[in-house]
């Protein structure tokens, strides 16, 4: 029995030293390529997907009657490829206007959530703008609608979904940002704004929350007001979502493209503020114990925002999502303009963290070189 003992004893040393030679191999197969601000792909509200077969897979906002793809192995280099849903036909749903594609691999298969005028406008709306759902075999599509209607139906106008998988209760949950058409709300800066002859009205978008059916057929109960702009001008978060109004930019106040992503037992929700085709468009947080809140906005926002009038080149920053590398690094994905052509909008990745109190921080926007750990 001892003989025996000590011969199982040499089994699991030789085990574990496999394994650890193993973990050796696979750590040493780690590349580190040096990227830089802005990358070479003009599109809006960027999202990846580092997929199964080890490639990063980028969508965004940038075709009319659908959404194009790129693909990266080290987040340097991406190559096309080429159109990856194709909408607006007459027997779509959909006729116009798709934004924000996220795209989610689940068990081996991809989803796509995205925004799209719905062909349903009885009263013909100016915008109607409703969640689809596509599906396909391959993160290059092609993807084709899983049901030939929107998500759910609500009688106001939504755009930018984006999706949690809850590993602790199993539940899915839907993010969604209510839009500004027709939205007016009383506020101070409203009032203000009035009182000074600058807009009659200020319209806003509100981002909310719902548990959405496993099967993304519906969702389930009735959707959660999450994130709004401040009603008070005495708010620390006044002054940074009131920019665009404030600038005279445009009457409205955005809140939309939200992320949400956990750390340790936090919940954190990303959001943008401000005219998503101005200057001012940047980047907050807000925390919750719970992924339908009540959320907290951050004293440290906005986290992410223009730098030109520090001397940079780059404005319009906002509709972020958060890449994790394999070595455990954060990168805030997003859009913004260049100083040398600000109608045109291009992807930017800069480090992100989250610190030991919490406290969530994104080191950009830059537009040095930085070396990315792939």
């Amino acid at each position: 029995m001892k003989f025996f003992s000590l011969k199982m004893i040499a089994v699991c040393l030789c085990a574990t030293m496999a394994s650890c030679g193993n973990k050796a191999a696979k750590n040493s197969e780690q590349k580190v390529v040096e990227i830089t601000n802005p990358l070479p792909i003009k599109f809006g509200d960027p999202y990846i997907l580092h997929a199964n077969d080890g490639k990063y897979y980028m969508y965004g906002t940038s075709l009319g009657d659908g959404f194009e793809a790129y693909v990266s192995t080290d987040l340097k280099t991406w190559t096309s490829c080429g159109q990856v849903y194709r909408g607006g036909t007459e027997e779509q749903w959909n006729v116009d206007c798709f934004w924000a594609p996220e795209v989610y691999e689940r068990n081996g298969k991809y989803y796509m959530f995205y925004s799209a005028n719905s062909r349903n406008n009885p009263t013909n709306e100016g915008e109607n703008f409703k969640i689809g759902v596509a599906v396909a075999s391959s993160p290059t599509g092609l993807f084709t609608d899983l049901y030939n209607r929107p998500v759910f139906e609500i009688d106001y106008p939504v755009i930018d979904a984006n999706v949690y998988f809850d590993d602790a209760t199993g539940k899915t949950y839907l993010y969604y940002s209510r839009c500004c058409y027709k939205h007016p709300v009383e506020s101070e800066i409203a009032e203000k704004m009035k009182k000074e002859g600058v807009y009659d009205e200020i319209e806003e978008s509100w981002v909310y929350g719902v548990e959405m059916k496993p099967d993304f057929s519906g969702i389930i109960g009735e959707p959660v007001l999450l994130l709004a702009p401040p009603t008070k001008l005495d708010d620390r978060q006044a002054e940074w979502e009131s920019r665009s109004v404030t600038s005279k930019e445009v009457n409205r106040r955005w809140t939309e493209g939200s992320f949400l992503f956990k750390n340790k037992d936090t919940y954190y929700i990303m959001y943008s503020a401000n005219h998503y085709g101005g200057a001012h468009y940047a980047v907050g947080y807000a925390t919750s114990k719970k992924p339908l809140g009540p959320f907290v906005k951050a004293s440290n926002n906005p986290v992410l925002q223009e730098n030109r009038t520090k001397g940079g080149t780059v404005v319009g920053t906002g509709h972020n999502m958060v890449l994790t590398m394999p070595d455990s690094t954060m990168y805030c994905v997003y859009h913004g303009r260049m100083t040398t052509n600000p109608d045109e909008r291009v992807v930017l990745i800069d480090k992100m963290k989250v610190d030991e109190n919490g406290i969530l921080t994104v080191e950009g926007p830059t537009t040095t070189p930085q070396q990315v750990v792939y």
